[in-house]
C-alpha cells in the first residue's frame, strides 16, 4: 500500500515532478496539503501477507480482496475524501482535495480489507494530518473535462504527470498544482455503454499563479460559444497538444479567476423587512401549564351535533306534519306495497309449458303423440303447426264463424295466489 502526495512545481527554467512513495504498515501518518490533490493507493499485494496462503504450497495466491474505508467512529468517509475500486482484483484508491477547515485536525481513516475467498479481514489505520499551504489557494484555476479517461486511470502518477505537462506547455505557469479530480458520474453523468471501450469521463482541476493563456481563452469567443450551443466542436489552436493522449471537451472547460471575484459579504443594514435580533433561544420550561380542552370539545363535537339535530327536526316536521310530506309518505308506502304484491304474484304464477313440450295429435290417426320420440319414430310426417291438448288451466269457448259452424277457441286460465284469474278480475271490477 503506497501513498502518493502528488504535486507539480514549475520554475522559470526547469520542470520537475516529485512523488512521495511510502509503505504503510498497521498505522501510517501522512501529511497532505490543503487544496492539493491527495492520492493514497491500497495495494492488494501488501494485504495478501495478512491472510494465510493457499493450502497447496507453491500455488500462486490471487484471492479477491475488497476494501472498506470510513472515518473512525463514523460509517462513512469525510466529505472531501473519495474511494474507488473497480474489481476485487484491482487496487483501491483514496483520493480527494483536503479543505482548509480540516487543517491541524488529524483525520483517522479505518481501512478494512476483506478476503472474499476465506472471508478473513485485516484492519489498518491511516492518520491524515492536513497541513496548510503557503500558496493556497492559487488565484487562477481551470477545470478540464477529459472524455477518454476513467478516474482510476487518471489518478495514476504517470498519466496525471503527462496531463500536467501538457497543461504546462499551454499555460506556461511558474507553479502548477493538481487541485482535485472528480468522476463524471459524481457530476450527474451517465454510465457509458460497454462498447467501443467507452469511458466515464473525468474532471481535472488545476491551479496556477499566472493568468490564463490566450489559447485557454479561445473557448470564450462568440464563434466557439455558438459552436458549443450547436453541439459542435470548438476550434482551439492548442488542442493538438492534448489530442495524442487526452480528448478534452473544450465546451465544458471552466476558468476561474479568484483575483477578480468580489466578496459577497455585505453589511446588513437593519430596516424595513429585517426582523430585530431576538437574542438567545429560550426553550420552554419543564413544568407546562395544564390546558382546558372543554372549548375544543364544544367547537369540534357539540356544535356540529347541534346543527345536525336541528336539521333533522326540520326535516321530520316537513315530512310528518306538513301536507306535502304526508302525501309523499303515503305515495312511497303505496309504491312499496304494490311492488311487494307484484313480487308475490310472480313467485306463485304458473307459467304454461312451451308448445314443443306439450302432447300433439297425429294428423292421420288422431292419437296423442308424446313429445319425446323414439329413434325408430318417423318424424318426417310431423306437421309444422302442432295443436295443443286441453290442459287443466285452459278453457274452451265455442264461437260461431258462419251459419251452422262453430270453432272452439282456447283461452289460458291462470291462477294468482290460488284464485282463478276471472274471479280476480270480478273482484277488481267490484272495487
Amino acid at each position: 500500500m503506497s501513498h502518493l502526495l502528488f504535486s507539480v512545481s514549475y520554475l522559470p527554467f526547469c520542470f520537475s515532478v516529485y512523488t512521495i512513495l511510502s509503505k504503510v504498515h498497521s498505522d501510517r501518518n501522512v501529511y497532505p496539503s490543503a487544496g492539493v490533490l491527495f492520492v493514497h493507493v491500497l495495494e492488494r499485494e501488501y494485504f495478501k501477507g495478512e491472510f494465510p496462503p493457499y493450502p497447496k504450497p507453491g500455488e500462486i495466491s490471487n484471492d479477491p480482496i475488497t476494501f472498506n474505508t470510513n472515518l473512525m467512529g463514523y460509517p462513512d468517509r469525510p466529505g472531501w475524501l473519495r474511494y474507488i475500486q473497480r474489481t476485487p482484483y484491482s487496487d483501491g484508491v483514496l483520493y480527494g482535495s483536503p479543505t482548509v477547515e480540516n487543517v491541524g485536525k488529524p483525520t483517522i481513516i479505518e481501512i478494512t480489507a476483506y478476503n472474499r475467498r476465506t472471508f478473513e479481514t485485516a484492519r489498518h489505520n491511516l492518520i491524515i494530518n492536513i497541513m496548510s499551504a503557503e500558496d493556497f489557494p492559487l488565484p487562477y484555476q481551470a477545470e478540464f473535462f477529459i472524455r477518454n479517461m476513467n478516474v482510476e486511470e487518471m489518478l495514476a502518477s504517470e498519466v496525471l504527470g503527462d496531463f500536467l505537462g501538457a497543461v504546462k506547455n499551454v499555460w506556461q505557469p511558474e507553479r502548477l498544482n493538481a487541485i482535485n479530480i472528480t468522476s463524471a458520474l459524481d457530476r450527474g453523468g451517465r454510465v457509458p455503454l460497454p462498447i467501443n471501450d467507452m469511458k466515464e469521463g473525468v474532471y481535472v482541476m488545476v491551479g496556477a499563479d499566472v493568468p490564463f493563456s490566450s489559447c485557454l481563452r479561445e473557448v470564450e469567443n462568440p464563434q466557439n460559444q455558438l459552436r458549443c450551443s450547436q453541439e459542435m466542436e470548438p476550434v482551439i489552436t492548442c488542442d493538438k497538444k492534448f489530442r495524442t493522449q487526452f480528448h478534452i471537451d473544450w465546451c465544458k472547460i471552466s476558468l476561474v479567476d479568484n483575483t477578480k471575484q468580489v466578496s459577497t459579504f455585505q453589511e446588513v443594514i437593519r430596516g424595513e423587512g429585517i426582523l430585530p435580533d431576538g437574542g438567545e433561544y429560550k426553550p420552554p420550561s419543564d413544568t407546562l401549564k395544564s390546558r382546558d380542552y372543554y372549548s375544543d370539545f364544544l367547537i369540534t363535537l357539540a356544535v356540529p351535533s347541534a346543527i345536525a339535530l336541528v336539521l333533522f327536526l326540520i326535516l321530520a316536521y316537513i315530512m310528518c306534519c306538513r301536507r306535502e310530506g304526508v302525501i309523499q309518505l303515503v305515495h312511497h308506502s303505496a309504491i312499496q306495497k304494490s311492488t311487494k304484491e307484484l313480487r308475490d304474484m310472480s313467485k306463485n304464477r304458473e307459467i304454461a309449458w312451451p308448445l314443443s313440450t306439450l302432447p300433439v295429435f297425429h294428423p292421420v290417426t288422431g292419437e296423442i303423440v308424446p313429445p319425446l320420440h323414439t329413434d325408430s319414430y318417423d318424424n318426417t310426417s310431423m306437421p309444422l303447426m302442432q295443436t295443443q291438448q286441453n290442459l287443466p288451466h285452459q278453457t274452451q269457448i265455442p264461437q260461431q264463424q258462419t251459419a251452422g259452424e262453430f270453432r272452439m277457441t282456447t283461452f289460458q286460465r291462470l291462477e294468482v295466489n290460488g284464485i282463478p284469474e276471472e274471479r280476480k278480475l270480478t273482484e277488481a271490477m267490484n272495487l
